[in-house]
């Protein structure tokens, strides 16, 4: 477990902090990517619940 020592030489078992960095934008791919797998996951939630409609017993 990694120790973090203070001015006075005592020894702190806190975590340390993660390198911060600043987030990139999306690329064009990215995002047609991101519209792909948005549409594919409301075609697939559609299908699932037409299916379940349809094999209910709802009269």
């Amino acid at each position: 477990m990694p120790y973090t020592n203070e001015e006075g030489g005592l020894l702190n078992n806190f975590a340390r902090e993660p390198k911060v960095y600043q987030a990139e934008p999306p690329t064009t791919g990215q995002k047609r990517t991101y519209v792909i797998l948005g549409v594919a996951a409301t075609i697939l939630v559609g299908g699932l619940i037409f299916v379940a409609f349809s094999v209910s017993n709802v009269s």
